[in-house]
């Protein structure tokens, strides 16, 4: 199984095109009167087939964001809405001989909705670095698919029911990468009540091999936010491990992590820019690492 795994992501990837092509076929709302006498003095040969299909595509994410709340995406959960967006993180933890290491991506990449009820995500590896003698080097390559199943926007109910699938591949080497792929089903929901949102997620990392090394363990994350103009998102998160069994059969690590988005803020047409920071805190005995300061920075389009 796990020779076969790299071709999970490029499965995903085409189980998404049927309903990539539904959506397509629906097509948009209607032009307005001004684009459509603008585009009737165009050659029939001037608008390139790209064009017209980023157009669509970019109908379908539209639709999909008008389907849902708008809530913003936390620092460490799993932002609960479908979003098309490419984010870069970093972060910094305290290992616990009270080393740095540093990460560069932090397992974000590019989000797309290829359908009204579809997200894919591509996250390159990472680039970690120790302070120790440990090998710098890239992480695993990972992925996800959300679906959404249920949805109201501001106003409807202003909640998110879904089921999101991910993994990794063993693309980097020990320690910075795992040695075997992982697969991460999982639940979101999320509610909104006025200004304020909760977004949770409950989901198992399973690998398919080195379960004597890795073990599985539940991963449950909750964050809390509020909104101001729109702009500002100050939250407040707890992010907690379970292990069921393995090497850390019986332990369990918890966090809080307070942070802050800021935006998002327009750059130019479709493209917009937001900010994030926080500081993971370790408030159980056990803990793999503390104090990991995370800087985000994400381009919704």
């Amino acid at each position: 199984m796990q020779h076969g795994l790299p071709y999970v992501a490029v499965l995903i990837l085409l189980s998404s095109v049927p309903l990539c092509a539904q959506d397509l076929t629906q097509g948009g709302p209607p032009a307005p009167a001004a684009a459509a006498d603008a585009s009737a003095n165009h050659d029939v040969g001037s608008d390139s087939d790209d064009s017209g299909w980023v157009r669509a595509w970019m109908r379908i994410a539209d639709k999909a964001r008008a389907s849902q709340p708008h809530f913003v995406a936390p620092l460490v959960t799993t932002h609960v809405m479908l979003v098309q967006q490419f984010r870069y993180d970093m972060s910094w933890q305290q290992d616990p001989g009270g080393a740095i290491t540093s990460n560069y991506g932090n397992s974000r990449g590019l989000e797309i909705i290829p359908s009204s009820r579809l997200e894919v995500g591509i996250f390159p590896p990472s680039y970690i670095v120790h302070q120790t003698n440990a090998p710098h080097g890239f992480g695993d390559f990972s992925y996800q698919v959300k679906f959404r199943a249920f949805s109201g926007t501001e106003g409807k109910g202003d909640y998110f029911v879904g089921f999101f699938f991910g993994g990794t591949v063993p693309t980097g080497s020990v320690p910075n990468g795992l040695g075997h792929a992982v697969l991460s089903p999982t639940f979101a929901a999320a509610k909104g009540l006025g200004p304020w949102d909760i977004q949770s997620t409950i989901g198992a990392t399973l690998p398919t091999s080195g379960t004597n090394v890795l073990g599985r363990a539940l991963v449950f994350n909750t964050a809390l936010d509020y909104r101001i103009k729109g702009k500002i998102w100050p939250m407040i998160e707890q992010n907690s491990t379970f292990w069921v069994d393995g090497p850390l059969n019986g332990n369990k690590q918890v966090f809080l992590t307070p942070g802050i988005i800021l935006g998002p803020f327009p750059v130019a047409e479709r493209l917009h820019v937001a900010f994030g920071f926080g500081v993971q805190v370790a408030v159980t005995s056990f803990h793999q690492f503390n104090h990991r300061w995370i800087f985000s920075i994400r381009f919704p389009f």
